[in-house]
């Protein structure tokens, strides 16, 4: 009877509606904060071709090109020069392959008719086809020419930003040398974790991003994509991908959270944490309301870092 009432009190005594929660710790990911950049992937150059002069920038520091874009012109005054001394050679040669042709219609018309040598025929077949060969080969090599003025449109080699034009119009360039450097898109966060907390990282772990730096309000996280096996300078390197990192700045650093182990705590659902004036408070059954200290939220609540111990029981504010 006695067990009966009292059990009857507690009913009364809890909120219609209160649900309860049984506190028991667990074992968390042990989280750590290290600092990433952001980079891209590859940084590619975009070479000239040829040498020559600089004669225009169509691109500039920050733009975002696609493969194949124009990025500046490379000109030289020479290939112009020398096309217009071949255009000259190749109406020489083709007068020339049209006197061999007369000469050759004449030597044949003779030859047939018994009035002509078979030898002078056949020098005028030889002279005919030299003077073919000959416009075939200054036409290749006017091709060739038109080539290398082509080639000095300096093009994109990747979609990307372009991170830096270290030239202006006017400047000299070489073949092979560097016009501009082009971040390829799609950038990463290049992680560099001390050794003793990269014991345990593996491909595919998750990092947290510190959403405050990114300007935004949402949980951002990522997963590791590619661990490098040489440690430099104590520290281990590790890439990760991350949705809505941006594309424009390069060399960005950012706070990330990874996974270092694990250690004992307590999680409870929000729901029974209510804040007041800044102060934390959760409501246990028999003892009322009560301060805490939260932590940071995981995938399925909120870690309390003191005010809790394994055997409470919460019930909804």
């Amino acid at each position: 009877m006695t067990a009966r009432y009292l059990a009857a009190l507690l009913l009364l005594a809890a909120p219609a509606g209160a649900s309860e929660f049984a506190v028991n710790s667990r074992d968390l990911a042990d989280q750590k904060a290290v600092f990433a950049t952001v980079e891209s992937r590859n940084v590619v150059p975009a070479r000239a071709r040829i040498g020559g002069t600089i004669g225009a920038l169509s691109a500039h520091d920050g733009d975002a090109v696609l493969p194949g874009q124009p990025i500046a012109i490379v000109g030289d005054a020479k290939l112009v020069l020398q096309l217009g001394a071949l255009d000259a050679q190749i109406a020489g040669v083709q007068a020339q392959l049209a006197q061999s042709q007369a000469d050759l219609s004449r030597a044949e018309t003779l030859f047939r008719q018994g009035s002509g040598p078979r030898v002078t025929m056949d020098q005028a077949r030889t002279a005919a086809e030299i003077a073919a060969a000959t416009l075939r080969a200054r036409t290749a090599e006017r091709e060739v020419l038109r080539q290398n003025l082509a080639e000095g449109a300096v093009m994109a080699p990747v979609a990307g930003r372009v991170l830096q034009i270290p030239l202006t119009a006017g400047s000299v360039v070489l073949p092979g040398d560097t016009v501009a450097m082009i971040a390829e898109q799609r950038f990463i966060l290049r992680l560099r974790v001390p050794e003793r907390l990269a014991t345990g990282l593996r491909p595919g772990d998750t990092v947290r991003l510190d959403t405050g730096q990114l300007g935004v309000a949402s949980k951002t996280v990522g997963r590791i994509t590619l661990i490098y096996p040489q440690i430099a300078e104590g520290r281990v390197v590790a890439d990760a991908e991350v949705d809505d990192l941006g594309d424009y700045f390069v060399g960005e650093r950012i706070r990330v959270w990874i996974d270092a182990g694990t250690r004992r705590g307590i999680v409870i659902p929000p729901a029974y944490v209510r804040t007041r004036a800044g102060l934390d408070t959760v409501t246990l059954r028999g003892a009322g309301e009560i301060p805490v200290q939260r932590g940071q939220e995981t995938g399925d609540g909120l870690e309390i870092l003191s005010g809790l111990r394994d055997g409470d029981v919460l019930v909804t504010p």
